[in-house]
């Protein structure tokens, strides 16, 4: 099988390229990236020399790059996107351009080449927000994003995301293309970017720096591995229905605060550094994800425990100070 991963420079779409050489030792791929602030060529520095993986320089929004990029794949997987809600509030255009017409342009050409099936990577933000319950109550579990749920998107970022999702499955309508959508929960691992919550936490307490936290630090998110993720995204690659979402949940509900005071405690760090901020315009109070569809037709379901899931992330933050210490940031 051939692979098209856009986005293959980034957080999840580096884990993910690494992961499918590993996991598929048959397969080839083809990187694309157009190494924006988030997307880094250290990520992949250790598979350039793969002769099964080949990397292209180049915007998915550009039909031409998208062309020669496309050639040959049997399987697109889009993880090219601007994620950042802070960033789309403060100016929405790089996130309609990206999320929306670089879709486009993919799904233009993949019905124009002999593309087998394209999955398009969402996010659970496009559902809006769920009432606020205490993640320790068990009612919790019973009230949570299916892949049913009206979409109803609260930022610039998630809006984009909703649209490309919409375009994607307009194209298995009206044009038969084969494709998937799947939306996860808050990811977390190795070479996130440090805007993010947990990098953010862990480099600034490393540093000994204030945390700043929004509103009250009691909004809610269902956090799940990046390596867990990974492996939704190939089983649905490999088992998924044509034209279906998966929901890829950690099944990991915590508070904000809570993760930050957990990063707090490996570290050995005092909790006085956790600085309350004003909170962010439209910030969600609550996501949570039911993966019920994923694992039953799937057959996937998380691995990986959080507290073990998260030392394994704050040690690699610690030993890769070099990473992150020069990357741009909204801290």
């Amino acid at each position: 099988m051939r692979y098209l991963v856009t986005g293959g420079a980034g957080f999840i779409g580096s884990n993910f390229v690494r992961f499918l050489l590993r996991e598929r030792p048959d397969t080839e791929i083809v990187n694309l990236d157009a190494l924006s602030y988030a997307g880094n060529r250290n990520n992949i520095a250790d598979i350039m020399d793969d002769p099964r993986h080949v990397f292209i320089h180049g915007d998915i929004c550009d039909p031409d790059t998208v062309a020669g990029a496309i050639e040959g794949i049997d399987v697109v997987v889009n993880l090219a996107a601007e994620t950042h809600v802070d960033r789309s509030i403060h100016s929405d255009t790089h996130f309609v351009r990206t999320n929306v017409l670089g879709t486009a342009a993919l799904l233009a050409a993949a019905v124009s080449s002999d593309v087998v099936r394209f999955i398009q990577v969402s996010t659970d933000e496009v559902y809006g927000e769920l009432l606020w319950v205490d993640p320790d109550d068990r009612v919790s579990s019973t009230l949570r994003f299916t892949e049913d749920t009206p979409l109803a998107p609260r930022s610039p970022y998630s809006a984009s995301k909703a649209a490309a999702d919409h375009l994607t499955l307009a194209y298995h309508v009206t044009h038969g293309l084969d494709v998937i959508v799947t939306r996860c929960s808050n990811n977390y691992g190795s070479n996130q970017h440090p805007e993010k919550l947990i990098p953010l936490m862990i480099t600034r307490a490393l540093q000994e720096l204030p945390l700043p936290l929004y509103g009250d630090g009691l909004n809610v998110r269902d956090w799940i591995h990046v390596r867990d993720h990974c492996r939704g995204l190939l089983a649905a690659t490999e088992y998924g229905k044509p034209g279906r979402v998966y929901n890829l949940g950690g099944d990991t509900e915590r508070t904000n605060v809570s993760v930050v005071k957990e990063i707090l405690g490996i570290l050995d760090r005092p909790a006085d550094l956790i600085q309350y901020v004003q909170d962010r315009p439209g910030h969600d109070r609550r996501y949570a994800i039911n993966s019920s569809r994923a694992r039953s037709e799937l057959g996937w379901e998380p691995l990986t425990d959080f507290a073990s899931g998260l030392r394994d992330t704050v040690d690699w933050y610690a030993t890769n100070q070099d990473w992150w210490e020069n990357l741009d940031s909204t801290d």
